[in-house]
């Protein structure tokens, strides 16, 4: 374990998200996988940092944290892409993704990650928000992104730190590492008060 702080602490991801345990482990944090389904189905009428946060609670609630270890620490995520006043979700095919990525294309929008700390005595959620500049795309890298890459499992029907975003980024305001699923900067030192 990188910090003193953190020594002895069991740290739970609840995620199957390869990203997400990708940026956990290059914290230098040792860590447990464990998931469960949830379907991410949130109530009309929130605002989008409301809905991230909901759908993260959402799914550190699915986990049973009185039986859990007392230094066991469950760490739950969601990110949504919002457009406007539309949120993005994963596209669940082709034309779905083709549709999202013509929709980001020469805009900006907006990617909020929610995070929930969970313990048998405690619970902490915050949300980092990050807003992305894609340049015009033509429907030929759309094509050639959603062909090579898959992007079926990601919000917005894209991962940044892939082709797309080397080639069709402009600008990004915020936290890099928080487009790709996880605000790590922002983890790190809340996992540290926790």
């Amino acid at each position: 374990m990188i910090n003193k702080r953190l020594e002895g602490y069991h740290l739970v991801l609840a995620s199957a998200s390869p990203r997400r345990q990708y940026l956990l482990k290059e914290l230098g944090l040792d860590f447990e996988i464990c998931t469960t389904s949830v379907k991410e189905e949130y109530p009309a009428g929130l605002a989008p940092q409301e809905i991230a946060i909901y759908l993260a609670e959402l799914k550190a609630a699915s986990f049973d944290t009185a039986r859990m270890n007392q230094k066991a620490i469950l760490i739950a995520a969601d990110t949504i892409v919002v457009l406007g006043s539309e949120i993005l979700g994963k596209p669940a095919n082709h034309d779905q993704a083709v549709v999202m990525l013509k929709k980001l294309s020469g805009n900006k929008h907006d990617v909020i990650t929610a995070v929930c700390l969970k313990s048998r005595k405690k619970k902490k959620t915050f949300h980092v928000q990050s807003t992305v500049y894609f340049k015009e795309l033509s429907l030929e890298e759309i094509e050639y992104y959603i062909r090579n890459f898959q992007p079926f499992d990601k919000a917005g029907g894209y991962g940044v730190q892939e082709w797309i975003g080397y080639i069709g980024i402009s600008k990004i305001e915020g936290s890099f590492f928080n487009i790709m699923g996880l605000p790590v900067k922002e983890l790190y030192e809340e996992l540290l008060t926790f």
